[in-house]
């Protein structure tokens, strides 16, 4: 087995590593202020760092979900298009119409009104 060329890519490692650790040391602006709190960089916050969102933000998140999921669908789907032909398209074009009609589905229910 050939272990020093590892070794000698763990030590590169660490010493790139290090030194831009020194780096950062040298060039920060000042000390750190050991009282500010890391959340909003800094300033007092307004609220609990776990307060509930309003409820109104749950549809909202669960259409971009949706619309999240067909991207990873579609990805996958340009790459295999050109060897499976026409019935890739028509199956990508039912699938799209099923993510329409939940669409038009929830803006009929109300879910996209915002008041």
């Amino acid at each position: 087995m050939n272990v020093s060329g590892a070794l000698v890519l763990l030590v590169l490692m660490l010493l790139v590593a290090a030194g831009l650790y020194g780096m950062a040391f040298a060039v920060r602006l000042g000390d750190t202020a050991t009282g500010t709190p890391p959340f909003l960089s800094g300033h007092a916050p307004a609220e609990h760092a776990v307060s509930r969102y309003h409820v109104r933000w749950y549809p909202i998140a669960m259409i971009f979900l949706v619309f999240d999921m067909e991207m990873v669908f579609m990805y996958p789907w340009t790459l295999v298009v050109a060897e499976l032909g026409t019935p890739a398209v028509v199956e990508m074009f039912v699938f799209l119409g099923i993510l329409v009609a939940g669409v038009v589905y929830a803006w009929r229910e109300g879910a996209l009104r915002w008041t």
